[in-house]
């Protein structure tokens, strides 16, 4: 069975930075494409970044570029987000989620498309 599992959350301060990792399980993680995404409690789900199988890639916040950065780990099976900076309105659950094999058009920013997710991790920042 597939399974996606996030850890590396945290409480920490406006400023501080966090490094979260998504094992990805039961698929081949280059044939699929893999992204996350956070959802604060009251808000919609907010997709961040999402690397397709064919290698592109997107941001879909304007308000992470330039702080969070993400990286495919193949031999590991393995998507991290790396967050600098950190604001207090990054608090939220953050998710990764993975969709294939071998196919186009599963990135999206809702995440319509993505057919496995993982259970998420906390990400707490505080003033």
């Amino acid at each position: 069975q597939v399974q996606l599992v996030e850890s590396g959350g945290g409480s920490v301060q406006a400023g501080g930075s966090l490094k979260l990792s998504c094992i990805v399980s039961g698929i081949t993680f280059d044939d699929y494409s893999v992204a996350w995404f956070r959802q604060a409690p009251g808000k919609e789900r907010e997709g961040l970044f999402c690397s397709a199988w064919s290698g592109a890639s997107a941001y879909y916040q304007e308000s992470v570029k330039g702080r969070f950065t993400i990286a495919r780990d193949t031999p590991k099976s393995t998507l991290y987000l790396e967050m600098n900076m950190l604001k207090p309105e990054d608090t939220a659950m953050y998710y990764c989620a993975a969709a294939g094999p071998r196919q186009a058009g599963f990135c999206s920013e809702s995440g319509a498309g993505m057919k496995y997710w993982g259970k998420g991790t906390r990400v707490t920042i505080s003033s």
